[in-house]
C-alpha cells in the first residue's frame, strides 16, 4: 500500500516537473507573417466583386497584441496591389487579449480578396476588355500592424492571373 502511494507521489512529481518546464514561445514583439497560399491563381476582372479568392497566412507575435476591440474600426492587415503600389484593401483582425507573462501567439489568417480590374498600357481604360490584352497579372503584398504599432515583415503572393475578357 505504501509503495503504491510512493509510486503515485513520484509520478506526480515527474508530471509536475514537466509542467514547470513548459515555456511560452520566444517570438519577436514585431508580428511575423508567412505566406501559406491562395485558393486559386486566377480571377475574372470586374469592379463589382463578382469573383474572389482566399489568401492564407500564418503569423506569430511575441507580445500577443494583435487586433482591436470590436467597437474599434481600426484595420491592421494591409493588401497592396503591386502593379500600382497602392493599398487595395484593409482588414481588421480579431482582438486577441494579452494574458499573463508569456504572451507569444501564433495562428492562421484567411482573407477573402475580391477581384480587381485589369490595367492596360496605351491609356486603355481599366476593366475594359481589349482583345490585344486578354490577361493581366497581379502580385499582392501583405503586411500587418499590432496594437503597439509594430509592423510585420511584408510578404507577397505568387502571381495571380486576371482574365480581362468580360
Amino acid at each position: 500500500m505504501i509503495t503504491n502511494i510512493l509510486k503515485l507521489n513520484i509520478l506526480f512529481l515527474i508530471i509536475l516537473s514537466f509542467c514547470g518546464c513548459i515555456t511560452s514561445p520566444d517570438y519577436p514583439i514585431e508580428p511575423v507573417i508567412e505566406y501559406a497560399g491562395v485558393s486559386k491563381t486566377f480571377m475574372t476582372q470586374n469592379n463589382l466583386n463578382t469573383d474572389s479568392l482566399y489568401l492564407y497566412l500564418t503569423f506569430t507575435d511575441g507580445d500577443g497584441d494583435l487586433g482591436h476591440q470590436p467597437e474599434d474600426t481600426t484595420r491592421n492587415i494591409f493588401i497592396i496591389d503591386s502593379r500600382t503600389g497602392n493599398i487595395q484593401d484593409k482588414f481588421k483582425s480579431p482582438f486577441i487579449p494579452e494574458e499573463g507573462v508569456g504572451n507569444g501567439i501564433s495562428g492562421d489568417i484567411q482573407l477573402l480578396l475580391y477581384t480587381t480590374c485589369c490595367l492596360f498600357p496605351e491609356n486603355i481604360p481599366p476593366c475594359s476588355a481589349p482583345t490585344k490584352y486578354p490577361t493581366d497579372t497581379i502580385v499582392y503584398q501583405i503586411y500587418l500592424k499590432d496594437r503597439a504599432g509594430n509592423i510585420s515583415n511584408t510578404i507577397q503572393t505568387e502571381p495571380i492571373v486576371i482574365l480581362c475578357s468580360k
